[in-house]
């Protein structure tokens, strides 16, 4: 239960709205193309996992999952920038230490 809870209330509501606002412009298709793959392939190893683990312990792989999703929102918390609100440029800056300018309207 305790990793369903960690899970709904970080990643697991919001990673296709992430893949879509985390990466520059110029490599955002590419980039959210490695990180939906890179999402199904991991879902898939957890979805294959769990009654091999669980036949150990039902509680095993809840706990197990529950470990990551709070190591998960510790990361995030501390990493990954807010974005709600903020233009792509706006979120970019501080990472990247670059100012970008808007070009005047011709």
């Amino acid at each position: 239960m305790v990793f369903i809870l960690f899970f709904a209330v970080s990643q697991g509501a919001v990673i296709w709205v992430y893949l879509s606002e985390i990466f520059p412009t110029a490599v955002r298709a590419r980039g959210q193309s490695i990180g939906s793959a890179t999402h199904w392939l991991l879902n898939a190893l957890i979805a294959f996992g769990f009654p091999v683990v669980g036949q150990w312990s039902r509680a095993v792989p809840f706990a197990i999952f529950a470990v990551a999703m709070f190591l998960q929102f510790i990361l995030i918390r501390r990493y990954f920038p807010e974005t709600s609100g903020r233009s792509l440029e706006e979120v970019q800056q501080p990472l990247t230490g670059s100012v970008q300018h808007e070009r005047p309207a011709a």
